[in-house]
């Protein structure tokens, strides 16, 4: 998406001061101050009551697969979806100043963090210990002094993990995978994009129900595919504490005001219920090495 700049402004994220959120935050708002959470919740709050002005939340990723928390919590807020954003993971080894690779008997941090790591790990020789984020074990390492029980644990985190709390790379790119990848979602009190420009490639948001009879899904969806429209994304998740409908939560390569697009969604209305536009915004770039583009 577009970067912005205005050093008054704010954009809120869920995580410790270096997490890969944050990250984000930083690549996608260089300017802003960004505003650490406890929780989702408390991030997407922060941009409802006016504290900050967008909020960098994570969707999915390509290794571990959706962050399912997002799902349930996205109906509960009036927030529009204004622009998304790849953010790669570069796992880093990060020690204290002064040690060395060969002094590492454990190594600690998010259980994601350590399974895309595990045969790295296993190559070593560590210990993996499994911690609440990547992020706050780095900090809680920079705390510790360095005796040297310290200076035998490593922690796995990002490379801004490590400037800002004063620990050094041991391993750049740590993972067993490359190519390992977030996908975030922008939130904003106010919509954008609400204006078709035929030179941008668009992607719409959108959540709707449909009862559980046979055929519902079939029928709501049927419009994309006779109108040409691309579906790129497509989750499905139990809500409202009954198991009575199901919800999606579907994202389309298509701008609300294109004709195909408006037939597409009049047929998803018939058949469905409860259908809310997320919102509309420009596709990532990262999209541009993809075939769903």
């Amino acid at each position: 998406m577009t970067q912005e700049n205005d050093g008054s402004r704010r954009v809120a994220y869920q995580g410790t001061a270096g997490a890969y959120s944050h990250l984000s935050c930083r690549k996608v708002f260089p300017d802003w101050e960004a505003v650490a959470c406890e929780d989702f919740l408390s991030a997407l709050d922060l941009v409802s009551n006016g504290f900050a002005d967008r909020a960098m939340i994570p969707l999915e990723n390509s290794t571990a697969g959706r962050v399912e928390e997002i799902y349930r919590l996205i109906p509960r807020t009036q927030l529009h979806v204004i622009g998304e954003h790849f953010e790669p993971v570069n796992h880093c080894l990060l020690a204290l100043p002064g040690v060395k690779l060969t002094e590492i008997e454990e190594v600690a941090s998010h259980p994601q963090a350590l399974a895309q790591c595990h045969q790295r790990i296993i190559n070593l020789g560590m210990k993996p210990i499994a911690m609440l984020d990547t992020a706050m074990e780095a900090e809680k390492l920079s705390q510790a002094g360095n005796e040297s029980e310290n200076r035998n644990r490593a922690a796995i985190a990002s490379k801004l993990a490590a400037e800002l709390y004063g620990l050094e790379v041991l391993h750049e790119n740590f993972q067993d995978v490359m190519g390992n990848t977030t996908r975030f979602l922008v939130f904003s009190r106010e919509p954008q994009h609400q204006e078709y420009l035929p030179e941008e490639t668009y992607i719409t948001s959108m959540l709707f129900a449909v009862r559980n009879i046979p055929a519902a899904l079939y029928k709501a969806l049927g419009g994309f595919a006779t109108n040409g429209i691309n579906m790129i994304k497509l989750e499905s998740y139990m809500d409202g504490g009954t198991m009575e409908a199901s919800h999606f939560h579907l994202d389309v390569l298509a701008h609300p005001q294109q004709p195909a697009m408006v037939h597409a969604l009049e047929e998803l209305e018939h058949f469905s219920r409860d259908l809310r536009l997320l919102g509309c915004y420009p596709a990532h770039e990262y999209r541009n090495r993809s075939a769903f583009v």
